[in-house]
């Protein structure tokens, strides 16, 4: 079931920009995922940006697909914000720092799946 968050890129479109981030093997600032949606950024966007990043991860659960808002990440430290860590962390049973050397292993990790993931399902696309 698709949630429409308004005001804001319905959730297929900001996920065909995570899935071509993780395919590139890279994550997105909130600014720049703003920016390819065509928003500047606004902390009132960014949250529902949040929302609608939360949306994009059920359905790819549901598809039996690694998450992609772990790809969105805060330009300071290249981690994702606080609201991904009050979901992200608990659903990975993860109770660490949200911030450090830690926090930047555990991302890595999680980030790292998606990347194999999508970079894996575009070759199998062009091959």
């Amino acid at each position: 079931m698709r949630r429409h968050i308004e005001g804001l890129a319905d959730p297929a479109e900001v996920r065909a920009h995570l899935v071509a981030a993780a395919a590139a093997g890279h994550a997105l600032t909130y600014s720049e995922l703003l920016e390819h949606l065509g928003y500047g950024f606004s902390r009132p966007k960014m949250r529902q940006l949040c929302k609608t990043l939360g949306a994009v991860d059920e359905e790819a659960m549901a598809r039996g697909e690694p998450e992609l808002a772990v790809l969105v990440v805060r330009q300071s430290d290249g981690l994702p914000g606080q609201g991904w860590w009050i979901e992200g962390a608990r659903a990975h049973g993860y109770a660490g720092p949200w911030e450090g050397p830690k926090a930047a292993k555990f991302i890595q990790q999680l980030q790292q799946k998606a990347f194999d993931y999508w970079a894996m399902a575009e070759a199998g696309a062009s091959s």
